[in-house]
């Protein structure tokens, strides 16, 4: 099956605090661009026949409104932490208006996240309204989504494996500090990719500026973008022009295409 004209949207690029934090007034908190307001990391994929979500973020919900989305076929998660897992109980109106169940795509260890802080939606006799999951488990093989291909690559974030996507030419990667030489091969060959890029200062887990930027010209990428961003990292008015040609800045509402 070849792979489908593709519109991928940003839902989120910001850290697990998002930009602007709460209580700071730093700069970047208080300024007045849209581009330095980020809610929390998560994209949205769709093709002609299909949508999906990266992850479902604890502004999950307002993400479906402002990008008004009406349909979700599937829920695919990075990893189990709360910036990443918190909103899937706002799924159930998916469910209400299809009458059918998501399907949900996770790794054992997130799976595991799941049914412990939504353990209402997995218990033998469910509650009227709660969210109907269906789930399935990613390992190393590639599946599809509808018409949609997705191959997973292995990140590390820390010690943490985290679960980066690859839809066709576009590359996803979230929460990641290192990538074995095995799992680059699969990004090599995409048009464009998205990688975090938390600060300037060194992170214990999260790849710096310089760091992202490194990393994507070493796979050489033609076109690179950096998401789950912190306050630390500056304003986008600031940053965005001393980045180099070909990599930007994502920013919530972005929006890129693939034929």
């Amino acid at each position: 099956m070849s792979s489908p004209a593709l519109k991928i949207t940003f839902l989120g690029t910001g850290t697990s605090s998002g930009v602007p934090m709460i209580g700071c007034d730093c700069p970047v908190c208080t300024s007045t661009d849209k581009k330095d307001k980020r809610l929390r990391s998560s994209i949205l994929v769709q093709s002609e026949t299909t949508t999906l979500v990266v992850d479902t973020t604890p502004d999950f919900r307002y993400q479906m409104l402002r990008e008004n989305v009406k349909k979700l076929d599937a829920v695919i998660f990075t990893h189990p932490h709360k910036d990443h897992i918190a909103g899937l109980d706002d799924v159930k109106a998916f469910t209400y208006f299809s009458k059918k169940p998501i399907e949900i795509y996770a790794n054992t260890m997130t799976q595991e996240a799941l049914k412990r802080e939504f353990y209402y939606a997995f218990a033998d006799h469910k509650y009227p309204g709660v969210p109907e999951l269906n789930l399935h488990t990613i390992d190393a093989e590639p599946f599809y989504v509808g018409d949609i291909k997705v191959i997973p690559i292995l990140v590390w974030h820390l010690k943490m494996p985290v679960l980066g996507f690859r839809f066709g030419d576009f590359t996803y990667i979230t929460d990641a500090n290192r990538i074995d030489d095995i799992e680059k091969e699969k990004i090599k060959g995409s048009k464009a990719m998205v990688l975090n890029a938390l600060r300037h200062k060194k992170h214990i887990s999260h790849y710096t500026l310089d760091e992202a930027i490194d990393l994507i010209h070493e796979l050489n990428v033609p076109k690179g973008y950096l998401t789950h961003i912190s306050h630390q990292l500056g304003k986008y008015a600031d940053i965005n022009p001393t980045l180099p040609e070909g990599i930007e800045l994502a920013y919530d509402g972005m929006q890129l295409f693939f034929d």
